[in-house]
């Protein structure tokens, strides 16, 4: 019986509908592009990769322009938020962009200032320790008779620090012409501040002017697509603006949260790297599930080139904190803000890993949160109609029970 109201109710929305010469016009162009796409598709990907490159400095601008709004609608909302004065009015919009530019670098110049000193400290310690560590390797291969003696004489002939010295030589120097691979290397950081400093030229102008760009697409949404399409359409931006804003607030609370705790506890235990550590236990917690314990791990690499001992107890402490990160500070922090199921969260992370990288696990967990949201508006929609609709036949039907019974 429902699903004969649905049907008829389909048949009468499309009985009568008579396509016209325009809607078949732009069928017929559309599969005309598609099939020449197909064809040629090799130069169909040069010319998509090159406007994709060449619309790299906005697509930058776009990304650097979101998480500075963040920042800029929190200043904005104790920005004088009252008064009325002209002046505070004209000078909200720039004076609270200015702080947030300020702000997000001074968080990046934070976290470079903690971690990159200590990092090439760690890095001379280990290239120090690796022919220690070899002739270590060397003295139980030959305690256990692992190898044969030609072998461990060959082994203990090697000079680990010249081989060394040489791989970090080529590393640096690079293989082939000098004078190339200096005109090259130019190019690429040239090319790359050039490509900074548009986007952060890009970003600055669609936040100064947010409100004007909003309106003219919405403007633009109103006009060309019909108000069915315009009113979904708006819904899924919704949607997907509050699932990253969310995402994006609450990982960041999360990371800043569980670097201080961890920085202070290897304060406490006395552990080497701490401000290093801490700080890179929080970075890479902006990355779900996955990304604090890839933190812990360089962590416990960098502990053991100092102490084993330290390791190990550097490892009881980051178990302890991820437990109660995840039960107590995840919770109470981010919750169920982004509506995901922890599954979902999982599969996305994995998903997003698999297909982009880093950057599918960041973007992962918050289109998946999006995606779930709108399918589960939509079946909750469908379920609600489908329940309206039992309603209404039951009521018809007690009403034709009366009627006959008052007939009788």
């Amino acid at each position: 019986m429902k699903r004969d109201n649905i049907s008829e109710k389909f048949k009468r929305k499309w009985r009568g509908v008579k396509p016209g010469w325009r809607s078949c016009a732009m069928v017929g162009i559309s599969a005309f592009i598609l099939y020449l796409s197909i064809i040629y598709w090799p130069i169909a990907a040069k010319v998509l990769f090159g406007l994709l490159s060449a619309a790299t400095p906005i697509l930058v601008g776009c990304v650097i322009a979101y998480p500075l709004n963040i920042l800029m609608s929190f200043y904005e909302r104790i920005w004088f938020p009252k008064s009325a004065k002209k002046v505070v009015i004209k000078s909200r919009r720039p004076v609270c962009l200015s702080l947030a530019i300020v702000t997000l670098l001074a968080i990046v110049a934070l976290v470079i200032g903690l971690v990159l000193p200590q990092f090439i400290e760690c890095i001379k310690l280990i290239i120090n320790y690796i022919p220690v560590a070899m002739t270590k390797v060397v003295t139980f291969l030959e305690h256990y008779h692992i190898l044969t003696d030609k072998a461990l004489e060959y082994i203990k002939t090697i000079d680990w620090k010249s081989w060394i010295s040489k791989g970090i030589s080529m590393l640096t120097s690079g293989i082939g012409d000098v004078v190339e691979v200096v005109f090259v290397t130019i190019s690429s950081v040239f090319s790359g501040v050039v490509t900074a400093v548009l986007s952060i030229i890009f970003s600055v102008y669609v936040l100064i002017g947010k409100d004007k760009l909003g309106n003219q697409l919405d403007r633009a949404m109103k006009h060309y697509i019909t108000d069915k399409w315009y009113k979904r359409t708006k819904s899924v931006i919704t949607i997907l603006d509050d699932c990253f804003h969310k995402y994006i607030v609450g990982q960041c609370v999360e990371a800043v949260i569980l670097g201080v705790f961890c920085t202070l506890g290897m304060l406490a235990l006395r552990l080497p790297y701490a401000p290093m550590i801490g700080a890179l236990i929080a970075l890479t917690a902006l990355v779900p599930i996955a990304g604090a314990y890839i933190g812990a791990g360089v962590g416990a690499f960098l502990i053991l080139m100092v102490s084993p001992v330290k390791a190990l107890i550097f490892i009881i402490f980051i178990i302890i904190l991820q437990q109660l990160e995840g039960n107590i500070i995840y919770p109470k922090v981010v919750g169920t803000s982004i509506g995901l199921p922890a599954i979902w969260v999982l599969a996305a992370v994995t998903v997003g890993g698999g297909v982009l990288g880093v950057g599918g696990m960041l973007l992962g967990v918050p289109l998946a949160a999006a995606l779930y949201r709108i399918i589960r508006n939509d079946i909750n929609k469908g379920e609600a109609y489908l329940k309206k609709s039992a309603k209404g036949d039951n009521e018809n039907a007690d009403q034709g029970v009366v009627a006959d019974e008052s007939s009788k």
